[in-house]
């Protein structure tokens, strides 16, 4: 006859595991919206203020992301 052990080890609770469930959910949600935020900004200059910041049409999104993200594209 076989018989089977199993022992709980003391580990995060569901509640801890849903705080920070939630926790990582609003952090990648401000992320995405300081991405959003600098696309839409910077889609709406135009050419010439894009060159007067040194920043080109197709560099938008690289620049975004490294804002939001901290990601160097």
């Amino acid at each position: 006859m076989a018989y089977i052990t199993t022992s709980r080890a003391p580990g995060i609770s569901l509640i801890e595991r849903i705080q920070n469930f939630r926790a990582v959910a609003a952090d990648k949600a401000a992320k995405r919206k300081v991405y959003r935020t600098t696309v839409h900004e910077l889609s709406a200059l135009s050419n010439r203020d894009l060159a007067d910041l040194g920043i080109h049409r197709s560099a938008i999104k690289s620049l975004a992301l490294e804002a939001a993200y901290g990601a160097r594209v």
